[in-house]
């Protein structure tokens, strides 16, 4: 690996823990299309790019999601309660999940992504929450949710929050309880999602050196290093910028980086 694309890795790490930080945005969102772009400056495999990334953004995230869930439960907003309830169901969907996405083409993937990106964009520039009419459901219904939560997450490389907060605020969790609450779930996410993208292509053919799976070591440990210590300027930036204005900028980057992945697909 070059000098260059180090760099850029580290770069991906910056921006992602600033935006963490600064707009409360997953990181998977993020890192995943920056790391399409560097795995394609690098050279590697077309066939193999997409699942590298996922695979490297969830193993990023088991670091990342640490520091972040430990914040909201010395705060007191972590319904540990949910989590017990939910996790059987994210650690199984989660985990079958990567079997399915290895089992997919990079095509299918990226277009998958791109449908989720302008999903999240559209609700980002809206800034539309559901109205909260209802309980949780019970143990089979929480096993349920979980299991979907944690296949899509496995599907586009993320820790799961831009589903399961709104599903809890619907469920008439408060919005900050939510948000600790999501945040510690994406640390099983995370774990299940890294495990399995690792076993499903331990030895594969075609993958860069130093690859464990469908993670990157390189670009994880580059990513991880960076990100932890940017977070907390993005968290500071949050108490003196219009946060509000800058998520609907945000949201219309989505946008653009969506279209092109979706142009690239199309050309």
């Amino acid at each position: 690996m070059s000098l260059e694309i180090g760099a850029m890795y580290l770069a991906v790490g910056l921006i992602a823990g600033v935006l963490a930080g600064l707009l409360g945005v997953g990181g998977g969102v993020v890192i995943v299309p920056m790391l399409v772009f560097c795995f394609v400056k690098q050279g590697v495999q077309p066939d193999l790019i997409m699942h590298l990334a996922l695979g490297t953004s969830l193993a990023s995230i088991v670091f990342t999601s640490i520091s972040s869930f430990m914040s909201h439960h010395k705060r007191g907003a972590v319904e540990w309660a949910i989590v017990r309830r939910i996790v059987p169901g994210i650690l199984i969907g989660t985990f079958l999940g990567t079997f399915v996405a290895s089992r997919l083409s990079t095509g299918f993937l990226k277009a998958f992504f791109c449908f989720f990106l302008y999903a999240v964009a559209t609700q980002m520039l809206l800034n539309k929450k559901p109205q909260a009419s209802r309980d949780l459901p019970a143990s089979g219904g929480m096993f349920g949710v979980g299991s979907t939560i944690g296949v899509v997450s496995a599907l586009v490389g993320i820790g799961g929050g831009s589903l399961s907060v709104p599903f809890m605020i619907w469920c008439n969790v408060p919005a900050h309880q939510a948000i600790g609450t999501s945040a510690a779930i994406g640390f099983p996410i995370a774990i299940a999602g890294a495990i399995g993208y690792m076993v499903n292509n331990l030895y594969g053919a075609g993958l860069p050196a130093y690859s464990l799976g469908y993670v990157y070591l390189p670009a994880l440990m580059a990513i991880v290093c960076a990100s932890v210590c940017t977070a907390p300027l993005g968290v500071k930036l949050a108490h003196a910028l219009p946060v509000d204005k800058l998520k609907r900028i945000f949201a219309l980057f989505l946008y653009v980086v969506a279209t092109k992945m979706a142009w690239g697909l199309l050309s």
